[in-house]
């Protein structure tokens, strides 16, 4: 299995070793658009690998500071206390880069700029730039992904 985010179109799409689409989501990747560099809130392109799965069997809307799990749960309410919060909800597919100097290592490297493919509130809109770095997907979607795919898994971000 390998992903695929389109960062032009605003999707993931789940490809199967003969190359064929499975499954296509609508995400939203950064607002400010793709890099690499630690700090730049920027999504980085290129290959990576699943390098951590991380909340299997947490309810949906989950909330997850620091990849655990707060003992909260996402509603609009809880929203409204934290105007200012980067929501990590339900799942989280931590990328790591594959590609030293370029998204691996030193002050480009994805994993330790905690970049993930994970779930977002219901409000986020989709199919549009708007995260801090990450790829926000639907609840409903990241636990259907998180299930069929598996650790170091490929996924390759591309900015066409």
């Amino acid at each position: 299995m390998q992903l695929i985010v389109s960062v032009a179109a605003q999707t993931l799409q789940l490809i199967d070793p003969a190359g064929s689409v499975l499954r296509q989501y609508p995400v939203s990747t950064a607002k400010a658009g793709v890099g690499e560099i630690s700090g730049s809130y920027q999504t980085p392109r290129g290959p990576h690998i699943i390098r951590a799965k991380i909340g299997a069997e947490q309810p949906a809307n989950t909330v997850f500071v620091r990849r655990r799990p707060t003992g909260e749960i996402w509603t609009p309410a809880l929203a409204e206390q934290f105007p200012g919060r980067d929501w990590i909800l339900t799942r989280i597919l931590w990328l790591s880069g594959c590609v030293p100097g370029h998204n691996r290592l030193g002050c480009v490297d994805t994993m330790r700029r905690y970049v993930y493919i994970h779930g977002s509130p219901d409000t986020a809109e989709m199919g549009k730039p708007g995260s801090h770095g990450c790829v926000r997907m639907k609840n409903a979607d990241i636990i259907e992904l998180f299930d069929l795919v598996p650790c170091y898994a490929a996924v390759d971000i591309r900015e066409d």
